[in-house]
């Protein structure tokens, strides 16, 4: 009886083992993927706030137009 008790418990350990293995190479794979995303949002980013300083000169131009033309209301 003890020898299958032994037995149960090393093939137990074995399956932990095999799922910790398994577990590993995912952690690895998310690391990779999590730096990955580290340029790229910098880079979207960098892309919002030059979009943004686009639409404030175009504001700023705009409204300059319509106080050229009077069409601003006051």
């Amino acid at each position: 009886m003890p020898e299958n008790v032994d037995n149960l418990v090393l093939e137990h350990l074995r399956a932990i083992r095999a799922t910790q293995a398994e577990h590993g190479e995912r952690l690895v794979q998310i690391e990779l993927q999590l730096s990955a995303l580290g340029p790229q949002v910098g880079g979207l980013t960098t892309a919002v706030y030059s979009g943004k300083s686009e639409l404030d000169e175009l504001r700023r131009r705009v409204e300059h137009i319509e106080q050229r033309l009077e069409l601003a209301s006051a």
